[in-house]
């Protein structure tokens, strides 16, 4: 069993010690000996475990692969409507596609730093850098598209400002790493003016792709009314009245590709994640030789099991003094 105190041990015994003085030496509480001493005794025990939480024991779990632990990968994901366009696989929407490539990509390169920028109108970091998987699983989870009401057009391009500066700070203050670029979307551009270039330097990429999805066919979206909203009827084209339906440009991404000196990959239900990590340089950034070195024992931490048992006190404490104050209640309403 290994510890990892939140905070140095002599600081946590003060506030241990402290903690049980002023359960055992409350005054007030005197009044009732037999209740007293038990809530005493409650008290002590979550007062005990917290201190042992605090420590944060934890055992060895299962070997955690970092090989790539010496990159940033930025995810920039196309959030108009177009991309719940229903033509992915057997009439999926595409966000499907994205969702489940960024979970693979990740698979494929553990241990590095992941980011997810997505656009529409405007660009947004929706998940900073982290080597927290949970939160990019969240994060991808999460990815829906505007509402098509607020829609006024979008550029494929809109994400260079935000991709750009990210690029340059990452560069400034931890040149050593590797900077990952994967670039999900249509290529649909629905803004009235030309997509203004990529113009990011491409020596601040390493690797990545353009991923595009959806078909020279098209497909029907749904009227999103609201970013948590999908249920809607299709959205429809105004000029004809008929259902909208949105096309794959891969000219334009792979124009996009061009601008940032990455491949372009057509992506289809079922496609193997190989081709879009497969020119990321491990041999710079950690190869299959080092993979042993590289492996680390991963924690399983102890201590929510300890939180569960003073959560449970609380409630057990909340219940009685609830209890007691029915009690009283009744009481004085009884009095003549």
């Amino acid at each position: 069993m290994t510890l990892l105190p939140v905070a140095p041990w002599p600081v946590l015994l003060v506030l241990v010690v402290g903690a049980l003085a002023a359960v055992w030496w409350n005054p007030s509480s005197r009044a009732v000996p037999g209740e007293s001493r038990a809530t005493h005794w409650r008290l002590t025990a979550a007062v005990v475990l917290l201190g042992i939480a605090a420590l944060r024991p934890a055992v060895p779990g299962e070997q955690v692969d970092t090989t790539a632990a010496n990159l940033n990968v930025y995810f920039v994901v196309d959030t108009t409507s177009s991309i719940i366009a229903e033509d992915y696989g057997d009439g999926r929407p595409r966000i499907e596609g994205v969702s489940s490539d960024i979970s693979a990509i990740a698979a494929s390169l553990p241990g590095a730093r992941y980011s997810v920028v997505t656009f529409d109108q405007e660009a947004r970091v929706r998940l900073p850098l982290t080597t927290d998987t949970t939160a990019l699983d969240a994060a991808v989870e999460t990815l829906l598209p505007e509402s098509y009401e607020v829609s006024r057009g979008t550029s494929v391009s809109e994400a260079n400002t935000r991709l750009k500066t990210l690029l340059q700070q990452a560069d400034a203050r931890t040149p050593e790493r590797g900077r990952v670029v994967f670039y999900f979307g249509d290529g649909e551009q629905t803004a009235q003016d030309p997509p203004a270039p990529f113009d990011v330097d491409k020596r601040l990429i390493n690797g990545g792709a353009v991923l595009g999805y959806g078909t020279t066919e098209g497909g029907r979206m749904k009227a999103t009314r609201s970013r948590f909203d999908t249920t809607r009827d299709y959205i429809k084209d105004p000029a004809t009245g008929e259902d909208a339906r949105s096309v794959v440009s891969e000219d334009t991404l792979r124009t996009i590709g061009d601008q940032l000196g990455l491949t372009y990959l057509h992506r289809e239900a079922g496609d193997a994640i190989g081709p879009a990590v497969d020119g990321i340089d491990l041999e710079r950034f950690g190869t299959s030789e080092q993979i042993e070195k590289q492996k680390v024992i991963a924690r399983r931490e102890l201590y929510w099991p300890l939180l569960l048992g003073v959560a449970g006190i609380a409630a057990w404490e909340v219940g009685a003094g609830i209890t007691a104050l029915v009690q009283t209640r009744r009481r004085r309403e009884t009095r003549p």
